[in-house]
């Protein structure tokens, strides 16, 4: 029946593609259209052009304007490296080049990046990571690929998963060849947190792509829509060049009405198939196992399918360990896991000596034992034991965040003053730490690294603008015979020094210039102009600590590298963090 209904429309659909190529050629003055739906450029591509061009591994997409429906073909050529310009930020907003990678050595850069991704890097690193990235820049010329470059700042963007960020770097990059993955992690994700409305904003735009899984997402989005003609045309596209999936046929099958049941087979290949799996099944029941992939576990709990704990048997031992593992990637809630302990039953003895007969009981079981015994007890140092083995025992079996935000209830519980010496280090690392609070800077002009010399930093003033302070404040300085320059003071001067400011004669001797010790190894890319390797170099310096704990001759060295590099936006956004800070 689907046969015959497929080859009904065969003539009709074969003539309608026709149409749409003749219609791109005709239409190639009118402006490229933008698939997120952005205010128009007025640049224009001219799809034949590039088509003659070059059409070594193209990637052909026609996209729809919702507008005008007239319809454009864009080919993403593969450019030779030297021509090939990926990123999100302009080089001049930062100090940087489009040429800060291509002296250096690929095996270098893809060493470090992986040196980095193992770290767990703080806020203020993972800002001179992105900048470093994501700034437009050319490809390296040695030991390094495109796609491998590219992949770099795709693969940052996948782990950070900032939707916004995702969307301005796919505007901004919207003709390059490898886009696809990034495309795909953005409407999986919004699928996977049960949002496939948003998933298909994106696809709303797009008619056909080269490639089969979009393909797949975007006949499913036109379904939504009822565009069932559309969708048709789509999947018999597909299978013009050689597509082939039997589980995704069997649901498009039934959603197009061609059948009247469907195959109870769960597909776990991707989102999108197990998402069909539960979407055509009115009786849809799915139990994750351990081998379960995460994506689908997180969908589960987006769409409110996950088991309710209070259903679950307690003597099912690998259930609740499914459970844990769950809480520890976030998944449930650590309340549900903490009411699914509070289920068992102890008899008073096992309460009075949980120390002890934890220890006997399953793991999961004995880790309610001491929870439960945590409950009950009120003294500080008794709540500081069995807080610190419980959140042990999670440790030991690789559950560590399955006990972070309960366990900070039980220590808020505690005073400062009432925790024993044996329990400090314990208690401040598990207290929620406390958000910096960005205050304004308050000048105090008796000390040279907090004076309104700061208002060059900020943009206040210029260099210019500051000569007259400069001399007031040196002036004070060599009065107070007290005064000792600090390491702080000579970083503020030296960045002062790099952008222009002339320091006069009669006080140069106040201050003893040069004591940065910059690593050799930085030292030699600085001279090789290597300034990506650079920026890297200290993404891993500074590595998971906040700028504002780094000692002051780290932090001297980090602001000597920006000065010989004039990145000076990325040194002022450091400096006055660290400077105006009370110590």
């Amino acid at each position: 029946m689907k046969t015959l209904r497929l080859l009904s429309r065969d003539i009709f659909y074969k003539s309608l593609i026709i149409l749409i190529v003749f219609l791109s050629s005709v239409v190639a003055e009118d402006e490229p259209i933008d698939i997120w739906k952005i205010e128009k450029k007025d640049n224009t591509i001219e799809a034949n052009n590039e088509i003659e061009d070059d059409t070594k591994n193209q990637t052909s997409i026609i996209i729809n304007n919702s507008s005008n429906q007239d319809t454009q073909i864009i080919s993403n050529t593969s450019l030779d490296e030297k021509d090939l310009i990926v990123g999100l930020y302009d080089p001049s907003d930062n100090g940087l080049k489009l040429e800060m990678w291509t002296k250096s050595d690929g095996n270098e850069i893809k060493n470090i990046i992986n040196k980095i991704n193992l770290l767990e890097l703080s806020e203020d690193a993972q800002k001179i990571l992105e900048i470093t990235l994501l700034t437009n820049s050319q490809i390296p010329n040695k030991n390094i690929t495109e796609d491998e470059f590219v992949n770099f700042k795709i693969d940052y963007l996948i782990k950070k998963n900032n939707k916004k960020l995702i969307k301005d770097y796919l505007e901004k990059n919207k003709s390059n060849i490898y886009n696809l993955k990034l495309i795909k992690h953005y409407v999986d994700d919004y699928l996977i947190g049960n949002e496939i409305k948003k998933s298909c904003e994106l696809l709303n735009n797009i008619d056909i792509l080269n490639d089969d899984y979009l393909s797949k997402f975007k006949i499913y989005c036109l379904l939504i829509d009822n565009e069932r003609e559309q969708a048709q045309l789509i999947y018999d596209l597909l299978i013009e060049r050689g597509f082939n999936d039997k589980i995704f046929e069997d649901k498009f099958f039934f959603l197009m009405n061609y059948k009247s049941d469907v195959k109870k087979e769960i597909s776990e290949n991707s989102i999108l198939d197990f998402h069909l799996s539960y979407k055509v099944d009115t009786d849809f029941n799915f139990q994750p196992q351990k081998e379960t992939p995460q994506f689908i576990w997180k969908y589960l709990s987006n769409a409110n399918l996950l088991q309710n704990t209070e259903l679950i048997n307690i003597e099912d031992y690998e259930q609740i360990s499914l459970i844990e593992q769950a809480t520890h990637e976030g998944i449930y809630n650590e309340d549900e896991l903490f009411k699914l302990y509070k289920r068992f039953q102890f008899n008073i003895n096992q309460l009075l000596n949980a120390k002890d007969f934890y220890k006997d009981l399953p793991l999961s079981e004995g880790r309610a034992l001491i929870y439960q015994k945590l409950l009950l007890s009120n003294d500080p140092e008794k709540i500081l034991e069995y807080s610190q083995l419980l959140k042990n025992s999670f440790n030991n079996d690789n559950l560590e965040n399955a006990f972070n935000l309960e366990l900070k209830k039980f220590l808020e519980k505690i005073d400062i003053l009432d925790v024993p010496s044996d329990y400090s280090t314990f208690y401040s690392k598990n207290m929620q730490k406390e958000e910096l609070i960005k205050k304004n800077i308050k000048i105090n002009n008796k000390i040279i690294h907090q004076s309104k010399l700061l208002n060059y930093l900020n943009g206040k003033k210029s260099i210019k603008d500051i000569d007259k302070d400069l001399i007031n404040i040196l002036k004070s300085v060599r009065k107070n015979k007290k005064y000792i320059v600090t390491t702080k003071d000579l970083v503020l001067m030296e960045a002062l020094i790099s952008d222009g400011l002339e320091i006069p004669k009669k006080y140069q001797n106040l201050f003893e210039f040069g004591k940065s010790n910059i690593p050799t190894d930085i030292q030699l890319l600085i001279s090789n102009d290597e300034i990506g390797l650079v920026l890297l170099r200290l993404v891993e310096i500074i590595g998971q600590d906040n700028i504002e704990l780094l000692d002051p001759d780290t932090l001297y060295f980090i602001s000597t590298i920006l000065n010989t590099l004039d990145i000076d936006q990325i040194r002022n956004d450091i400096l006055l963090k660290v400077l105006p800070l009370k110590v």
